[in-house]
């Protein structure tokens, strides 16, 4: 490994996680000290991006911010939007300005909309419009992930690979639930008219972080992308698959995390406390969740994983319905808690999955006479761009989960069953989408893939 200084700072070049030597000698460590650093910030990110959910709960006439059920739900979708649409540019953010030196920016950043959130929730009277404006430049820790999970694919080798962005992702993730429970704290301590509390929690995490991450994390020129690897990816067929899949695990995570409290009120009445009291729990399981998909999708192939995912998922979408039905509240916790669990599982296998189709491809490619250091580079290359498309497109799905919900619980609608219907065909599409994709039978005659592109599922 031979490092190099550049004017912008530490470069690591020549990185191979593939040879075992450089590996267990000090690739091991280096990876997992920038990935250590990379989960504290996109958790951070999370948090911030994930805050209205939380604010909307202490939005009531009390404080002088007397928002209608509908609006509250519009405040929730347009930092998921704009989180979603700024993915696509942090992944390749990542690849210009390299690893380190975007951390270090888009932790940073995150104070611009946590100081204006930590002011404005203090002015009571203050329009829509305001919090619509800041809640859309909170969406910034939304792109966080994308950022962060390009730059992590390509430090690890393949048969880590679905451990290690489920570690990346989930750390991220729990920054959903942390969020929540500290607005749970403050609500159960201090009552529900001081959302400041939550806010300014905050900032000095975000001031840690980044300087930590200007200290002690790496650029790696592994990282950089291939003039036009976004582009080319676009053009490919598994792009598009993989990201309908995404939408109906990631899309439902973020989707579900942000608009669970404002379901059980607008569902059951709950008040913020009893909202709070269960808002946090789902997330947190999903997010724990998430590594352990990443893990299974390692030993039993992602697609395979995200099959039985997406049947559960349907199963526990049953459950909602039918609590819904009933008016039980104990069950309509017990389905939403399950589907954030298999929405973490399904998150990480269907993230395992993209490495190995064009690991899969490379190998091929070098089966047929091309170049294997080559083919393989362009694999990690082609991997991170689709990281970065697959997580627009799926944070965008939580935007359409948003949205529906509005729909179902706007004007005088008093159940969510419309909504859970829509999210059950969603999840049957992708059933099918899985099968006939990525678990289709091979003809006799076409070889078998080894043993290391288990993940992109079995033959």
């Amino acid at each position: 490994m031979t490092p190099a200084r550049t004017e912008t700072g530490r470069w690591i070049e020549d990185w191979d996680p593939e040879n075992e030597e450089f590996w267990q000698r000090s690739g091991r460590k280096t990876a997992r000290r920038n990935l250590i650093l990379s989960v504290l910030s996109e958790h951070i990110g999370f948090s911030v991006w994930s805050m209205w959910s939380v604010l909307v709960l202490f939005m009531s006439p009390e404080i002088g911010l007397g928002f209608t059920p509908p609006e509250k739900f519009l405040l929730v979708i347009v930092p998921t939007l704009v989180g979603a649409l700024l993915r696509l540019p942090y992944s390749y953010a990542v690849t210009r300005f390299g690893g380190r030196n975007w951390t270090v920016f888009a932790t940073a950043v995150l104070l611009v909309p946590t100081l204006a959130a930590l002011w404005f929730v203090q002015q009571p009277g203050t329009p829509l419009w305001v919090f619509l404006l800041i809640g859309a430049a909170g969406g910034v820790g939304g792109g966080n992930f994308a950022s962060s999970m390009t730059n992590i694919a390509v430090l690890f080798p393949r048969h880590l690979q679905g451990w290690a962005l489920g570690i990346n992702a989930g750390g991220g993730n729990l920054g959903v639930a942390a969020i929540q429970l500290i607005g749970l704290l403050v609500i159960a301590t201090a009552g529900s008219s001081h959302p400041a509390y939550v806010i300014s929690a905050y900032l000095p995490l975000i001031v840690l972080a980044s300087l930590l991450a200007a200290l002690k994390m790496d650029n790696f020129t592994a990282v950089r992308g291939a003039p036009g690897a976004q582009l080319e990816a676009l053009r490919d067929p598994h792009t598009w698959w993989i990201s309908l899949l995404y939408v109906g695990t990631f899309g439902s995570f973020i989707g579900y995390g942000f608009a669970f409290g404002l379901v059980l009120q607008s569902q059951f009445g709950a008040t913020p406390l009893e909202s709070a009291s269960y808002t946090f729990l789902g997330p947190l399981l999903g997010s724990l969740a998430r590594p352990l998909g990443g893990l299974l999708a390692d030993r039993c192939g992602g697609a395979l994983i995200t099959l039985c995912t997406f049947c559960a998922m349907a199963a526990g979408t049953g459950v909602l319905l039918l609590a819904s039905a009933q008016g039980s509240f104990a069950l309509f916790i017990c389905g939403f808690t399950a589907l954030f669990v298999l929405t973490g599982i399904g998150n990480g296998s269907t993230y395992k999955m993209i490495p190995a189709v064009f690991a899969q491809r490379a190998e091929e490619d070098v089966l047929s006479g091309h170049d294997a250091t080559e083919a393989f580079a362009r694999a990690r290359t082609l991997s991170g761009a689709l990281i970065g498309i697959a997580g627009a497109i799926g944070a965008l799905g939580g935007v359409g989960v948003n949205l529906v919900f509005r729909s179902a619980y706007g004007g005088s609608g008093k159940s969510g069953e419309p909504a859970f219907l829509a999210f059950l065909a969603y999840y049957l599409v992708c059933v099918l989408v899985t099968c006939a994709v990525y678990l289709r039978k091979r003809p006799a005659a076409e070889p078998a893939p080894r043993r290391v592109l288990t993940g992109a599922g079995r033959g």
